[in-house]
């Protein structure tokens, strides 16, 4: 086909066989943000959100949803993962808060996958936490960063 690797020759979907592909370190970093009011932004500094920590509750999920991602993506494989950390930063001048997850594993295929989904996955739950005071927050910028490992070795978006 056309190198898309989840098509089989006949041009059917499939999850691809990795049976044969060592295992290796395998690391992703995704980032995102999500903008806001400068009043929201203040509400989740402050710690007052009527529904608690947002920031807290939000690492939760997108840890959550990096070890569910197999359930979520159709051709994603389900992966041992050794490491899911995600990093937040509070942006003043957007106002807008960042996200970054790093996620790790030993195995026969990456996770980008697994970053990319916790990042969103934190980033609708920072939306669905601060939603009752501002409901125009707009969630941005959703990328890859970098990955490492595996035959296709590393990747640095510029």
């Amino acid at each position: 086909m056309s190198g898309l690797t989840h098509f089989d020759e006949q041009g059917q979907a499939h999850m691809v066989d990795v049976a044969a592909k060592p295992s290796t370190r395998r690391v992703a970093v995704a980032r995102g943000s999500i903008r806001m009011l400068a009043a929201t932004l203040a509400i989740i500094q402050s710690g007052t959100a009527s529904k608690g920590d947002v920031l807290g509750i939000a690492r939760i999920a997108g840890i959550q949803a990096a070890k569910k991602t197999s359930e979520l993506i159709p051709l994603c494989h389900p992966l041992a993962l050794t490491r899911v950390a995600l990093d937040f930063a509070l942006v003043t001048d957007g106002p807008a808060v960042e996200c970054t997850a790093t996620v790790e594993t030993v195995g026969p295929t990456g996770v980008e996958m697994e970053a990319l989904t916790a990042v969103n996955v934190a980033l609708l739950t920072i939306y669905d936490m601060c939603k009752a005071v501002d409901r125009g927050m707009t969630m941005t910028d959703i990328r890859l960063l970098e990955k490492h490992g595996g035959k296709s070795g590393s990747f640095i978006q510029a």
